[in-house]
């Protein structure tokens, strides 16, 4: 349950719902497993001195650093362009914990809690290093031709978990949270 509100407190009204400690919860745990497997790979195991590492015959663990958004689009090298993104994605986590203070079932607690620990993980990467690590490239072998995947890492996996949640809850569920 969330805290106590006195008449005085109605803009944390809007902040705080009935799922809100589940969801933060859900996006703390989901930050912190996204940022131990990063230094691990980076630190521990050291994939950036190892180069491509063969997982399985569907599965590298490649390092990357991306600079841009999803998929690597809009690469910003500079720091006016991270300081963009990161308000950007400050703005798109803002607006997520308003919709996470609505929602009224747990599979919305769940994937906002999910997109939300995803973003902040990527954010901390950004602030960290100015770019985003990314190290897992799925790849598939078709009549000779080989196809990859991009290369993504724990909160790209939740980011996109937590999307499919909401998208199966506005088509199926009948409680569904509206985005603000």
């Amino acid at each position: 349950m969330g805290p106590r509100l006195r008449g005085d407190d109605s803009k944390m009204k809007n902040a705080w719902g009935p799922l809100s400690a589940f969801g933060l919860t859900v996006a703390a745990v989901t930050c912190v497993l996204d940022q131990a497997s990063k230094l691990w790979i980076l630190k521990l195991f050291d994939l950036g001195d190892r180069g491509v590492v063969k997982v399985a015959p569907f599965l590298d663990l490649v390092l990357t650093w991306n600079t841009g958004i999803s998929y690597g689009w809009f690469q910003q090298e500079g720091p006016l362009g991270q300081g963009v993104l990161l308000a950007l994605k400050a703005v798109a986590v803002i607006l997520l914990w308003i919709w996470l203070a609505r929602a009224q079932t747990r599979l919305s607690g769940l994937s906002l809690g999910l997109i939300i620990g995803g973003a902040i993980g990527n954010a901390i990467d950004r602030l960290a290093y100015g770019a985003v690590a990314d190290f897992v490239l799925l790849h598939a072998e078709i009549g000779g031709q080989r196809y990859d995947w991009y290369v993504f890492n724990l909160a790209d996996v939740a980011i996109v978990a937590g999307v499919i949640g909401l998208l199966y809850e506005s088509v199926l569920g009948d409680h569904a949270a509206k985005a603000p």
